[in-house]
């Protein structure tokens, strides 16, 4: 069924290098207000479709919009509609925290540069380390100063393309509250990411992308009825989203 006004829609979406075809008709509708996990293999397409989806490349076919804007034609509103935060942290490590958070305020003309900046420092959990430089930061402090310089202007929707790729666990943890807070707060979210349990634990839809096709897509609790019920032993037990995937790939391992 599709949905009325999502915040993105694909459709057909289709892209090659050269002779190497990674999107073969993709499909995709994401609700307003949602975490949406996109679950893929290495090489799967999961980033050529963020980067289509942000305007960075073109399709060869098909459409896709983002808060309502197609992004070949309407490319300019789309940009303001997003951020795209890519798998390592885009910080400048000689500047503070406050100031790598000021620079992008005054990049993307917003007023009050530094009201801005003090309330993404508190919103993040970062104002006692406003004044030192991101040098100094830790992986999780440094990519949710990452997350934070991402939402300067408010967009509507925030592409995370691997965001705890080389964190600790404990740093993972500290980005899933982030992204959990974000979509709170009405923003939707479009996460690529190979950590299984990151899906497991974050997403609202989960789509498993494999040789160019979404091959299953919905809630958690709808893909594990793809598979078999629960074996009752001493507990019953679910599958796991990682069994689910191996399953879906033709590689299950169970």
């Amino acid at each position: 069924m599709r949905l009325q006004n999502p915040a993105i829609r694909i459709s057909g979406l289709h892209k090659s290098y050269q002779q190497l075809h990674v999107l073969k008709g993709v499909e995709l509708e994401v609700a307003r207000g949602s975490i949406f996990a996109l679950l893929g293999s290495n090489g799967a397409g999961k980033t050529t479709v963020v980067r289509i989806l942000a305007t960075l490349l073109k399709p060869d076919d098909g459409t896709a919009s983002v808060n309502g804007f197609d992004v070949v034609s309407q490319p300019a509103q789309v940009r303001e509609s997003i951020s795209l935060t890519g798998q390592f942290a885009a910080v400048d490590e000689i500047l503070t925290g406050r100031e790598n958070l000021i620079m992008i305020a005054k990049l993307r003309r917003i007023g009050e540069p530094r009201r801005v900046a003090d309330d993404l420092l508190t919103r993040f959990g970062l104002a006692d380390a406003a004044g030192r430089r991101v040098a100094t930061y830790s992986g999780g402090m440094r990519r949710r100063l990452d997350i934070a310089m991402s939402l300067i202007g408010d967009p509507p929707v925030v592409f995370l393309d691997e965001p705890t790729t080389g964190l600790d666990p404990e740093a993972r943890l500290d980005v899933w509250q982030m992204i959990k807070k974000l979509a709170e707060g009405g923003t939707t979210v479009l996460l690529t990411t190979q950590h299984l349990e990151e899906a497991e634990k974050l997403a609202d839809q989960i789509a498993i992308l494999h040789e160019g096709t979404i091959i299953v897509s919905g809630t958690l609790a709808e893909l594990r009825k793809l598979l078999p019920p629960a074996k009752v032993e001493y507990v019953e037990r679910q599958p796991t989203l990682e069994e689910i995937f191996l399953a879906t790939v033709g590689k299950d391992q169970r």
